[in-house]
């Protein structure tokens, strides 16, 4: 799995409800957010009644272009995609708009509706590679939904459907009626008992609701799940409090906070209709989606997650990167662990080495932090949650979070904390290096755990590591027995 860098390049996204500039590096296969800045322009807001996009929105946006362009220049960003959607294509009187932007240094594509909704599809599908049911993406303007499925979306609609279009007094009842007579007959079959899938700021601030009333251990949008009647409870929360209560409740922003009515109003009757089993919210959308749609089709298949653990790794380990090494050497004590299993040693495997610049006494924490609070995609709460377990156990911590427990069943956890332990003994007998590491092996045989080293490197085995295979011999069961070959 090689690790491919690009750009830095920057995508200028004009929606209906702001106008965002985020500049990306790293791993190509998962850009790292460099830079991240938007502006509630409201270029939507109106458009409904008068066709045309307001004086005082234009004013914002074209003022949000300008310092965007002047920013992309000094970061020195290779490439910046300028994209607008439905407020823009929509409006009687986009020409003045572009011709403003024009002149700001920013010339945007107007993206059709149906390419937003493929580009939306594929920013979930680069996040979520095993996605199947429908995305919906919910604008300031505008509704797409595309199914997808193995990898591949399919042709999606764009609907009149936006949280600026319908204000704070949505109504449920008369957006079902326009999805069932707009949403086509294989959308609805992709959606009906598998997964909806949520992009937008509006969304997220839904699914961010629901983790801040539900007090979860782990409040990451990404990847987090509801139920339909959740959907609706929630729903029914926000159309009776004050937006003032629901501000002192949680923490999402005021802008957000506003257009949640209209959100909920929407994901409500988007349930209703389509039926799905469970709705899951994604991080990635559009932007993203228009990355990946530049990838070749060998770089859209690698795995996301661990992609974006080897970035980290290899920026932060001491030795350069073998992860993928270290995984290879504990994995014949683990030959049971299953494909989703086996994935999630791997990541912590080459996240082995992130904490070595921490103080001593808080090395566990940090790593554990970067497990469950890392940047990752293609996870969800258990699986971060495994990947912080493993972490602690490799850095030798003593102590994990109780309620973050709750999230897997403890087999998992203390299966976990054994593949912390053989990374944990790895990294002391190597020092950290691959070369050390390749001259030893590892293996269980006839109740005995068996470390192999060859006669010349019998140094190697001092007290540390002595105490280090026999714990993990405990934590196995098995009897720790030294061989010099």
């Amino acid at each position: 799995m090689p690790l491919s860098t690009f750009g830095p390049v920057g995508i200028i996204d004009i929606g209906s409800n702001s106008v965002r500039f985020v500049a990306y590096g790293g791993s190509e296969r998962v850009p790292s957010m460099l830079f991240n800045e938007k502006v509630m322009a409201g270029l939507g807001r109106g458009l409904a009644e008068t066709g045309e996009l307001g004086e005082g929105a234009m004013d914002a946006a074209i003022e949000a272009l300008a310092r965007f362009r002047l920013l992309a220049k000094e970061m020195k960003l290779v490439k910046v995609h300028a994209v607008a959607t439905a407020a823009v294509r929509d409006a009687s009187n986009s020409g003045v708009f572009l011709a403003r932007a024009k002149k700001a240094g920013i010339e945007p594509k107007v993206i059709p509706g149906e390419e937003e909704a493929r580009l939306s599809a594929l920013g979930v599908i680069s996040a979520i590679p095993q996605a199947r049911g429908v995305v919906a993406d919910l604008g300031g303007g505008s509704l797409e939904l595309t199914p997808i499925a193995d990898g591949t979306p399919g042709i999606g609609v764009s609907l009149p459907i936006g949280v600026l279009r319908l204000g704070d007094k949505a109504s449920a009842r008369a957006i079902v009626t326009t999805l069932k007579r707009g949403v086509p007959q294989a959308i609805a079959e992709a959606a009906r008992g598998r997964n909806l899938y949520l992009v937008g700021g509006s969304f997220r601030a839904f699914a961010q609701l629901d983790l801040k009333l539900s007090e979860h251990p782990l409040p990451i949008v990404h990847q987090h799940g509801m139920t339909p009647q959740r959907v609706r409870d929630l729903r029914n929360l926000v159309r009776s409090t004050p937006i003032d209560v629901l501000r002192a409740r949680v923490g999402v922003s005021t802008s957000r906070l506003q257009t949640l009515p209209a959100a909920a109003a929407v994901l409500d009757a988007a349930c209703r209709v389509l039926q799905p089993a469970r709705v899951v919210t994604s991080a990635f959308g559009l932007r993203e989606g228009i990355l990946y749609d530049d990838l070749a089709p060998a770089q859209r298949g690698e795995d996301p997650l661990l992609v974006a653990a080897l970035e980290v790794g290899a920026r932060l380990g001491r030795f350069g990167d073998h992860g993928a090494l270290l995984d290879r050497w504990i994995a014949p004590l683990f030959p049971d662990d299953s494909e989703v299993a086996a994935r999630l040693r791997l990541a912590a495997c080459l996240l082995a080495d992130v904490a070595w610049n921490a103080h001593p006494d808080f090395r566990a924490e940090w790593a554990v932090d970067m497990g469950l609070h890392g940047n990752w995609v293609g996870i969800d709460a258990e699986g971060r949650t495994v990947l912080g377990r493993t972490l602690n156990s490799a850095f030798g911590g003593e102590i994990f979070d109780a309620a973050l427990c709750e999230l897997v069943e403890e087999r998992v956890l203390e299966h976990a904390d054994r593949w912390g332990a053989a990374i944990r003994l790895a990294q002391r007998l190597s020092g950290g290096t691959a070369s050390l590491l390749k001259r030893a092996r590892i293996s269980a045989s006839e109740g005995h755990l068996v470390l192999t080293l060859k006669r010349s490197d019998s140094s190697l085995y001092s007290d540390a590591v002595r105490k280090r295979f026999r714990a993990l011999a405990a934590m196995v069961g098995l009897d720790p027995v030294l061989e010099l070959a």
